[in-house]
């Protein structure tokens, strides 16, 4: 019997109810196919090859003749418009291949269903390759005199994207080329990375357990359990070591190659294309933090090992709860409410959005083996909707993962409108929305606290958790920019790799961790240095003009909602520059990064005076 997605009517978890966080859901994906092997399913992947030929067939080698002649305007517009249509059309069938997966990525059937899909869809649009392509080859005084048509204009911020990439193109057939070998080379080795973490398993307490539920014991409350996961994850990572190795120098040479024949001369140069933002202000937050390393998380951590009564916490203490904090499991619903109540009391609509996801089944939330690790938003397309994946377990952290993916959904659905090809926002902006529904969710909780123990241990948890998004990642992007440029001289061993983590960890966490034996294999899970190399950096970008922002929002909170969901609905269209305009916010000021680290740091000087 061929396998199907399984209904929504199934909602409960057995991990959720043995935990006491209730009925746990899973999302609904009819609302993109019924099934792997729905006939709608098979027909749109029929029509998608189709359609993809034929529009090749009738517009390569045309464009320039087409802007030359009459209505030039009108007559792009058209085209752009039938393309813009095959991209929803191939990005819904990905879409639900991804999620099906994501689901399960050890179920042969699911990875069978993905991996076909992919071939054909990789298949299907390699005769859409040309268009971009040549886009960049039409005279450029006739491409603006065309834009001024309204119908084509409409079209400038997707077309400004397109021709930043000039200057990085290749000639046609070594396009296709390295479109058609990337199911075999950087696809298939995300995909063994995926299957590989989502298959490894590890011995706690005596239960085999997956890679999410032994992370969540270096958040128990009793250290002896911390220390157990801790220890679990070292045995099983050291056991795999040489595997994730391989696949990180394969990675690495693979993007070397890629950036040499497109002429990138950073490493980074990519990503800062693909994210809109120019080198120079990475450059700035990337040394801002370096900077501040000693006044936030060496600060921080020696403050922690203080109220843990030691001179320096175990690697495995770093996320531990406060001690004497009464720390109980929250509740599914409760944790919803939370979420959307710091949502509706900053924007009713903003709230009302994210209702959506609950009450349509958009999320899946529970744990379970094979299951994806970590969390995310994936947009889907413009004629759909966004779905959410988490994997709850009840911790305060769980809480602010959830408002923080909801900010992602509630962005992806207003900027939906601008359509397939500007929908899409650079990472560095679409964690801001994240970062900005986390903060709004921590507001509302610290405002709520009944006493100043609570209070401390919600400020503790705030600050960590900004440590991990802006300290943290910038670190992960130092580790990651060693890694690449030392991959250029040759292989590095696994002894070298753990080597340069253990480094540039040190560098960020200071003396206030005791990195003990075990803690150097920890980088081989990181599933940002697999997928999208250099990412993390969008996550301190985020959180920092996130603390900007806010403090917009404090001193002047009429009519900021309004500009703020104007700000996200404008998706890809707009530079952030533009956007951070209405606000007073200039990310090329070296004294725009000072102000989100200058608040870390207020709440730890305020941790600093609670002490007795």
């Amino acid at each position: 019997m061929p396998f199907r997605f399984p209904a929504p009517a199934v909602r409960s978890i057995d991990v959720a109810a043995a935990t006491g966080l209730g009925a746990l859901p899973q999302w609904d994906l009819s609302d993109l196919y019924s099934g792997m092997d729905a006939p709608e399913l098979k027909a749109d992947l029929e029509s998608a090859s189709v359609e993809c030929a034929a529009f090749e067939e009738a517009y390569k080698g045309t464009l320039a003749k087409v802007l030359a002649g009459e209505d030039a305007g009108g007559q792009m517009a058209l085209i752009i418009a039938r393309y813009e249509k095959i991209e929803d059309l191939l990005g819904r069938l990905y879409s639900y291949a991804g999620l099906v997966y994501s689901g399960d990525t050890t179920d042969p059937v699911r990875t069978k269903f993905y991996g076909d899909v992919q071939e054909k869809l990789t298949d299907a649009s390699t005769h859409l390759l040309f268009f971009t392509l040549e886009l960049n080859r039409l005279d450029d005084a006739q491409m603006e005199a065309a834009l001024g048509v309204p119908a084509f204009g409409r079209y400038r911020p997707w077309i400004e994207d397109v021709r930043a990439e000039k200057p990085y193109q290749l000639e046609d057939r070594i396009e296709q080329l390295f479109h058609e070998k990337g199911v075999t080379s950087r696809g298939s080795w995300n995909r063994l990375f995926d299957e590989t973490i989502a298959g490894l398993r590890f011995s706690v307490d005596g239960k085999s357990l997956p890679l999410e539920q032994t992370l969540n014991y270096l958040a128990e409350t009793d250290e002896a359990k911390r220390r157990d996961g801790a220890e679990a994850l070292a045995k099983v990572f050291g056991e795999n070591l040489r595997l994730f190795t391989l696949v990180t120098n394969t990675l690495a040479k693979d993007k070397e190659i890629s950036d040499r024949w497109r002429g990138f001369e950073d490493i980074a140069d990519s990503r800062h294309l693909a994210n809109r933002v120019e080198r120079d202000v990475v450059d700035a937050l990337v040394s801002s933090v370096h900077a501040a390393y000693p006044r936030l998380a060496h600060r921080y951590y020696k403050l922690k090992a203080k109220w843990f009564g030691k001179d320096k916490l175990e690697y495995w203490d770093r996320n531990a709860p406060l001690p004497k904090v009464e720390s109980r499991p929250i509740a599914w619903d409760e944790a919803r409410d939370t979420v959307l109540g710091a949502y509706s009391s900053f924007s009713p609509r903003m709230a009302d959005i994210a209702r959506n996801f609950f009450d349509k089944s958009w999320i899946d939330a529970g744990v379970r083996p094979g299951k994806a690790t970590g969390a995310f938003a994936h947009p889907t397309v413009p004629s759909a909707h966004p779905y959410v994946l988490l994997n709850y377990m009840g911790k305060p952290r769980d809480v602010m993962t959830l408002a923080h993916e909801l900010g992602h959904g509630v962005h992806q659905v207003l900027a939906a409108p601008n359509g397939a090809l500007m929908a899409p926002t650079p990472l560095t902006l679409a964690e801001t929305a994240s970062v900005f529904g986390e903060m709004l969710t921590f507001q509302r909780l610290l405002a709520a606290a009944p006493d100043p123990q609570a209070r401390k241990a919600m400020l503790a948890s705030k600050v960590e958790d900004m440590i991990n998004t802006v300290v943290r990642q910038i670190a992960f992007y130092t580790f990651e920019r060693r890694i690449h440029t030392e991959r250029k001289s040759g292989e590095l061993t696994a002894d070298r790799i753990c080597k340069i983590w253990m480094e540039v960890q040190a560098e960020s966490l200071g003396e206030g961790i005791h990195l003990g034996a075990g803690y150097e294999t920890y980088w081989v899970y990181i599933g940002h240095f697999i997928h999208s190399p250099f990412y993390v950096y969008a996550y301190a970008f985020g959180d920092c003009l996130v603390n900007s922002l806010y403090a917009v929002y404090e001193n002047a909170a009429d009519g900021f909602a309004e500009r703020y969901l104007a700000m996200l609905a404008a998706g890809g269209t707009r530079h952030h520059s533009e956007l951070l305009k209405p606000f007073g916010l200039d990310a090329r000021d070296p004294a725009f990064w000072q102000t989100g680290l200058n608040l870390i740091e207020r709440m730890i000087e305020e941790l600093e005076a609670m002490e007795d």
